[in-house]
């Protein structure tokens, strides 16, 4: 099942069909003027990779899987760390440092909602890899129609 971003344009799917079939790292499902929804998919044993987005709230929701949130005020200050699975949600405020690891046996599949708009319109990444350098070279930036904070400070990654 492959969801096409049509942008802001009203958009409906099975989210939770669209979620488990998803097999790419990150894929933007949907991008608003307001907010975004990306599918992901994390391989057994690794992550989401640990960072902070300054001004971006996030919601995820998990609908496969098994896996360890930790969150923090600090990368090595991560106090809330927490075993989820299929049906949970994990709330991580603007400004957190948080990661998800794959701890079961299958691909962990789960969908981000970000608030603003985080990711570049249809953004397809693959793995791991393809995102970091996409975000390196700057290719994986929000649309100019989104709304974004008048001061945007850069994400942190460790």
């Amino acid at each position: 099942m492959t969801i096409k971003d049509i942008g802001p344009e009203p958009q409906s799917f099975d989210l939770e069909k669209a979620t488990v079939a998803n097999t790419d790292y990150r894929s933007v499902a949907w991008s608003g003027k307001y907010l975004q929804l990306t599918l992901m998919s994390i391989p057994v044993g690794e992550d989401i990779g640990l960072e902070a987005h300054p001004e971006t709230d996030q919601f995820l929701r998990l609908d496969a899987g098994r896996g360890r949130v930790q969150m923090g005020s600090a990368k090595d200050r991560l106090d809330f760390d927490r075993e989820v699975e299929d049906g949970w949600a994990v709330l991580v405020p603007a400004g957190t440092w948080h990661n998800v690891t794959n701890i079961g046996d299958e691909p962990l599949q789960l969908y981000a909602v970000y608030a603003p708009v985080h990711h570049a319109p249809g953004r397809v990444h693959a793995t791991f890899a393809d995102a970091e350098r996409d975000e390196a070279s700057g290719g994986d930036e929000p649309p100019s129609w989104s709304v974004q904070p008048a001061r945007q400070a850069s994400d942190q990654h460790a």
